[in-house]
């Protein structure tokens, strides 16, 4: 078992110390980037006056992302699961039509 990690994430302007698995390090980073990429993004396009605006935006940016993807894969599995369907019922078909 690899031994945990003690990291900083740094997360507008303020320093959370964290104590993670190190394969979770790579993927901490890179979220903590996107997060303050998207806080410059709402502070240069938007009249902001609170970081915890921002961040609460932030959050319901990447909740909403998520959530469409949840919903897309959905309807990806139900399109393929009528399309298995269909094929299942020409096999059935051809097999039923050779006894």
């Amino acid at each position: 078992m690899e031994e945990k990690l003690k990291i900083k994430i740094s997360i507008a302007d303020r320093v959370y110390p964290l104590t993670v698995e190190p394969n979770l390090e790579e993927g901490l980073r890179t979220a903590s980037k996107k997060i303050d990429t998207m806080i410059k993004q709402y502070e240069e396009n938007y009249a902001v006056r609170d970081k915890q605006d921002v961040l609460a935006m932030c959050a319901l940016q990447f909740a909403s992302a998520q959530e469409n993807r949840k919903i897309q894969s959905t309807e990806e599995y139900e399109d393929a699961l009528l399309r298995l369907k269909k094929i299942n019922e020409k096999i059935d078909f051809v097999l039923n039509k050779n006894i």
